[in-house]
């Protein structure tokens, strides 16, 4: 009998890759191992299921059950790995021990909370997956304001649907500017000023020391109907709030592979064929660590996860990653981001601003076009500018 294809993890790489391998062979044993309830939703969804007033089932795509059964995979649900024996070829997960012909590890990622201080830290709230925004939508919904933490691509995002929805919100950025990694400083500068115009509060360069309840609180009531959350700023400014979110940044998860001895750096280390330092076991999504990067995007995992599937039915294909392009999706303010944009490659910006938006080209120290920012109207000509990135 063959052993199956085990995938551990049901996040969007592990269910594309499901969906790829079903493209290519309808009878090959796939098995999925998840500490999740494993129904499919689209991540990035949860930017704007505030402002949508949606719930949890208004996100689900595909149920688990409805899943598995169109795909036809044995589906194993709220059961952690523990253990990964890859020279035998066997995991163990909860009471199940299974044999495996090839494994994939679809670990992905878990927020990055930093170092605050008070009693408040317990009730920090994140949104990176569904079962988190299951844990929070009722004390968002019934919040009035909000801090969030963080104003990179993904706390951007969601202080707009906040504001959107109605909160007060303030956005709190250890930067100088927001987006730090992914834009230039003056278009940075530009999408500030339309969140502040969007009634958000930005405060940059500054961290969050402390978070208090009010004194008033039992710290161990788990209602959504407490008091304010006093916040003190490294700035020494102080705050208000009714909740805090916290959009930080992702750290992959690489503890079951450390511990099964396979190689982890920032993520887990993978060859051009995904593959692991021990053979065949593979890793993909915003676990994996691919030519020295974690690449924590839809379309390079999308494309991987293509790639993986043919590599997993036995025709080994390397990963070739093109340039990728990224939405920000702030709709009062449409970014779009194509190559490299934040790197020490980068010679010189060149900005054409007009009243329509922003165009911004980066070049190298050649002069070859290897990035581009693109705002508002001028979104328009991401795609033409990807396609002059990919000839340059």
């Amino acid at each position: 009998m063959t052993l199956p294809i085990v995938i551990i993890g049901s996040g969007f790489a592990a269910y594309q890759l499901v969906k790829a391998l079903r493209r290519q062979n309808n009878e090959i044993d796939i098995c999925i191992i998840t500490a999740d309830s494993g129904d499919d939703y689209n991540k990035p969804d949860l930017s704007h299921v505030f402002s949508k007033k949606q719930s949890v089932a208004d996100v689900i795509n595909t149920t688990a059950a409805e899943f598995a059964e169109q795909y036809k995979i044995r589906l194993i649900t709220k059961t952690r790995v523990n253990e990964i024996d890859g020279f035998n070829k066997f995991i163990i997960a909860g009471e199940h021990k299974i044999s495996y012909s090839k494994l994939v590890l679809a670990t992905g990622a878990t927020p990055f909370i930093p170092a605050i201080k008070g009693n408040a830290a317990q009730r920090l709230l994140t949104l990176n997956s569904l079962q988190e925004f299951a844990a929070c939508q009722e004390k968002i919904t019934s919040a009035e304001s909000v801090l969030v933490i963080g104003g990179g691509l993904i706390g951007v995002e969601i202080a707009l649907d906040l504001a959107n929805a109605g909160k007060q919100v303030t956005l709190v950025e250890p930067s100088p500017q927001l987006m730090s990694r992914q834009l230039p400083e003056y278009v940075a500068l530009e999408l500030q000023k339309n969140l502040v115009q969007h009634n958000i509060e930005i405060k940059t360069a500054c961290t969050v020391s402390t978070i208090e309840l009010e004194a008033a609180l039992d710290i161990n009531d788990t209602t959504t109907k407490h008091g304010k959350m006093l916040v003190l700023l490294s700035n020494n400014d102080h705050l208000q709030v009714d909740q805090v979110i916290v959009c930080a940044g992702l750290k992959p998860n690489t503890q079951l592979a450390a511990q099964s001895n396979i190689k982890t750096e920032h993520g887990i280390c993978v060859d051009a064929n995904l593959q692991t330092s021990i053979k065949d076991i593979y890793s993909l999504g915003d676990c994996a660590q691919f030519e020295g990067l974690v690449r924590a995007y839809l379309q390079p995992i999308l494309i991987s996860a293509n790639v993986l599937a043919k590599t997993l039915l036995d025709a080994p294909s390397a990963v070739n990653l093109p340039h990728i392009m990224i939405k920000v999706k702030t709709p009062t303010y449409p970014i779009q981001i194509g190559g490299v944009t934040c790197s020490n490659e980068i010679n010189r910006w060149v900005f054409d601003v007009q009243t329509e938006g922003i165009i911004a080209k980066a070049y190298n120290e050649q002069q070859k076009l290897i990035g581009f920012v693109v705002t508002a109207e001028k979104t328009a000509q991401a795609f033409p500018l990807l396609r002059e990135l990919s000839q340059a």
